[in-house]
């Protein structure tokens, strides 16, 4: 198979569109189609190796409808010990590398996932598909693409997925990354990031792979900063300081602050992660583009993406076959751990749904109907604007971060757009429920100076989770029904000291704990968390301050 950079360089376009971007011109029959076929060639495999005999219990499926009867569904733990100390010898298939995630705290330290060198190269296929679609206007456009893109590199190194990623993308075109791969994973997260910005002041910014938080952070910084401008550290970068000087004059012609958009006229930004909804009008009046949402996963790869519209993801029918388990399955599991709930195929999934997803790893993966834990929602059954004729879906939570208060039914990403929307300066937070009241407790860190009484604040969020059920036309509110009058909702906000969560971090940091735990959960964090956040500063070990830079410079 070609690489994508040689269709482009041949102009062979049409190839090169059909052959990344393909599956969304796919009908449902033939979604299917490849997603069976896929399964079958994936079942010799694991009927052959001893990680397929031992997580199927035996079984021998030859057919799918025999595979979703007889193979049960798993977790990370079916698969320890021999994922979890990196035994080949097991797998359907000889791994090009070893991917890993955050563990599960008591359990195990880190969740490691193979690659194979076929999942490999079809992966970096789909990753170039979300860089035609977040740069494209319409079908077969292509004309946003260069051989060599500028990317800064802002995500987590390898062997982190998001870093493995971002090197599987040069199976498909060269790409200089800001800073370069080797060099970018020897550094701090911050330090990378405040180097890779640098570096595309002078050498220019096409496209953007990270954490959407990073886009409004760094846009913010440039706003804020730009004022004080220092040129001095400029003048041994010429290419630099002509861009930001333009940047500036375009500001001041636009009588406003200097933004990113003026600097770089960006082609395409590619994000994950529940933030990407929250922050995208922020992001697009920052970098001149909205982002486009991935949903990928360490088990999955890429399992869906965004496409020109920016709206619901369409599925890949190429890397996983695709389960899910229906909402109402999912919390018959709940009650009793010991029921298998049932699943249902895409051509079976119905609109204004939620489901569980569950996922079968295509080209010799190791994972068979893992359950990933996270909870999807089907918006539609088409893409009308575009004609995608596919099932739409966007990320809903995680399968275990609903607060259920009988009438009211928050999520992570409710709670966080209900603060977000607030305009309240804030700098993480917390939430869990009350035990046995209808009670929202939030923990709250402010910024920038912000003063506000624990009970306005609080009041003001209630009104912006109330106000986003009065917006939610889907056929299951938020609040749902009439008997919402019937229960006293309240939230509660406990403000805590500044710096509270930067202290955690330090502390988390200081316990060796890993990259993906120095951060609380969001949702239902555990006694121990909510403690050490509650922790008075000479109480927990001190952080050195690191002053904010006064000045956009480079040198």
């Amino acid at each position: 198979m070609p690489k994508a950079v040689d269709l482009l360089r041949q102009g062979r376009n049409e190839e090169l569109w059909q052959m990344c971007c393909g599956f969304i011109g796919l009908d449902i029959d033939q979604f299917m189609t490849i997603q069976k076929r896929l399964l079958l060639e994936q079942l010799e495999l694991l009927n052959r190796c001893t990680l397929g005999k031992k997580i199927m219990r035996g079984a021998r499926p030859r057919s799918v409808a025999g595979f979703r009867e007889q193979v049960p569904l798993t977790t990370y733990a079916d698969y320890c010990p021999e994922l979890l100390e990196k035994r080949e010898a097991p797998l359907p298939a000889e791994p090009a590398q070893w991917v890993h995630t955050s563990g599960k705290s008591g359990e195990y330290p880190c969740k490691w996932v193979p690659i194979t060198h076929a999942y490999e190269q079809e992966l970096s296929t789909i990753m170039y598909a979300a860089g035609i679609f977040s740069g494209c206007r319409d079908w077969g456009d292509i004309s946003h693409l260069k051989s060599c893109p500028n990317i800064v590199y802002t995500v987590a190194p390898r062997p982190y997925m998001s870093g493995a990623l971002a090197s599987m993308l040069e199976l498909q075109t060269p790409s200089n990354y800001l800073p370069p791969l080797d060099e970018a994973e020897n550094l701090s997260f911050e330090e990378r990031i405040k180097l890779g910005f640098q570096q595309a002041l002078s050498q220019g910014l096409d496209y953007f792979f990270g954490l959407s938080m990073v886009l409004v952070v760094v846009g913010n910084k440039f706003s804020e900063s730009s004022n004080k401008v220092s040129f001095r550290p400029l003048l041994s970068h010429p290419k630099a300081l002509f861009r930001l000087a333009k940047g500036i004059a375009r500001s001041k012609l636009a009588r406003r602050s200097l933004l990113p958009r003026d600097l770089w006229p960006i082609r395409g930004i590619m994000c994950g992660g529940l933030d990407s909804g929250v922050y995208r009008e922020r992001i697009k009046e920052l970098w001149g583009k909205y982002p486009l949402d991935i949903y990928a996963s360490t088990e999955g790869g890429i399992v869906a993406t965004q496409t020109w519209d920016f709206d619901s993801m369409t599925f890949v029918p190429t890397l996983n076959f695709l389960e899910f388990i229906p909402e109402k399955e999912h919390f018959k599991w709940r009650l009793d751990n010991s029921y298998q709930p049932r699943t249902v195929l895409l051509d079976e999934v119905k609109a204004g749904e939620n489901y569980e997803l569950v996922i079968t790893n295509f080209h010799g993966g190791a994972l068979v109907r893992y359950r990933p834990g996270d909870m999807v929602k089907i918006t539609s059954l088409r893409n009308d604007r575009l004609g995608i004729e596919l099932p739409q879906m966007v990320f809903e939570r995680r399968a275990d971060d609903l607060l259920d208060f009988v009438f009211v039914r928050l999520t992570e990403k409710t709670i966080w757009q209900a603060i977000e929307n607030t305009g309240i300066a804030y700098e993480d937070w917390a939430a869990f429920k009350k035990d046995g009241e209808p009670v929202l407790s939030l923990y709250l860190e402010l910024k920038n100076g912000y003063q506000g009484a624990e009970a306005d604040v609080a009041a003001a969020i209630r009104e912006q989770i109330i106000q986003s059920d009065n917006n939610n036309h889907d056929t299951e509110s938020l609040i749902r029904d009439d008997f919402a009058t019937m229960i006293d909702f309240k939230v509660e906000v406990e403000l805590l000291s500044p710096g509270a969560f930067a202290r955690y971090t330090a502390q988390r940091q200081a316990e060796g704990a890993d990259l993906a735990h120095l951060k609380p959960a969001h949702i239902n964090p555990p006694s121990k968390v909510l403690s050490l956040l509650l922790a008075a500063p000479e109480t927990v070990p001190e952080v050195k301050a690191t002053a904010e830079p006064e000045k956009v410079a480079v040198g």
